[in-house]
């Protein structure tokens, strides 16, 4: 006997709708450019931050950094009448300017200072693991297969460039430390300004994130201004850029994409960063890779193009 199905069940897709994949929307598009500019500029902040960090100290560099994208985001803001965020985005601001713009920053300038490059790079790239744990524990977005194996290609890389990097020194036990709660205040605080981008646009949540994380960082104040006073003008330009670059625009490009995408997939982007290093090391510094770090950038680069593919569905039977 013949059974017609019932109106109410939804029909079943046909098999080859669950293996196509649909082309990007514009928003998606959107949030890849914004999350491409953001990777770019976060990389370029390795180098500036390499001349900067020789003449100012860890959070004297941090305050500087934020002062100078606070003043950029605010003229922006004024000038596009932004206002202030809503009540509910609040507590994600406060937190993530604590625990990203002001905790990240200072630990990672002072933890640069005792452990090489190479070890620092590899260390800080456990933070794209801790958000995908943090967002699938706490944001409810789940861990599909392809962020998984991607994020895993990914660290494989960034331990290989890590490794080839490193030189051969030791590495403190301080530095390593402060490297490791350098990552996770970034993993926290991009997982407390998820929820805060529902009631709040990108550049208010970055304003307002920066000027919190600013005035935790006002301690450093005074060292800031002696600082100034002596360190070379090539230095100071490198500060000021830090603000201007990836302060002021790759946090609010970061925001844009956040806000459009989930916070496991946006940590796994940055995964990009020691790639682009080696790149600019190589034409800017005149630091000429070796093939394992080659090796090791091309992984992240793998690894990233995995994370960002669609989950397929299943075939129905």
């Amino acid at each position: 006997m013949r059974t017609e199905p019932r109106a109410d069940r939804p029909q079943e897709p046909h098999p080859q709708e669950t293996t196509h994949q649909q082309p990007l929307r514009p928003a998606a598009r959107a949030a890849l450019a914004a999350a491409g500019v953001t990777v770019l500029l976060w990389a370029s902040a390795f180098v500036s931050i390499r001349s900067a960090g020789e003449a100012y100290s860890p959070g004297a560099l941090a305050l500087g950094r934020l002062l100078t994208g606070a003043l950029v985001l605010g003229v922006i803001t004024l000038v596009r009448r932004q206002g202030w965020p809503a009540r509910a985005a609040w507590p994600g601001i406060v937190c993530s300017g604590v625990l990203w713009f002001g905790g990240y920053m200072v630990l990672l300038n002072w933890g640069e200072r005792e452990v090489d490059a190479g070890t620092a790079a590899l260390l800080v790239n456990i933070g794209p693991i801790l958000i995908a744990l943090l967002g699938a524990r706490l944001l409810g977005e789940g861990l599909p297969r392809p962020l998984l194996a991607g994020m895993a290609v990914s660290f494989a890389g960034a331990v290989v460039v890590g490794l080839s990097m490193s030189g051969g020194g030791r590495s403190s036990l301080l530095g390593v430390v402060l490297c490791l709660l350098s990552a996770a205040a970034y993993a926290g605080g991009v997982v407390v300004q998820k929820p805060a981008l529902r009631h709040a646009g990108a550049l208010q949540v970055t304003t307002f994130g920066c000027l919190i994380g600013a005035a935790a960082c006002l301690p450093f104040a005074g060292v800031l201004v002696s600082e100034v006073a002596r360190a070379p003008l090539p230095a100071t330009l490198n500060m000021l850029y830090l603000g201007v670059g990836p302060t002021a625009v790759a946090f609010t490009t970061w925001a844009f994409a956040l806000a459009r995408t989930t916070a496991g997939r946006m940590g796994a982007t940055t995964y990009l960063v020691p790639a682009l290093v080696v790149l600019m090391s190589w034409l800017l510094l005149d630091e000429v890779p070796g093939l394992l770090t080659l090796a090791g950038g091309a992984l992240c680069l793998a690894g990233v193009a995995v994370s960002r593919r669609p989950g397929r569905a299943r075939t129905p039977a």
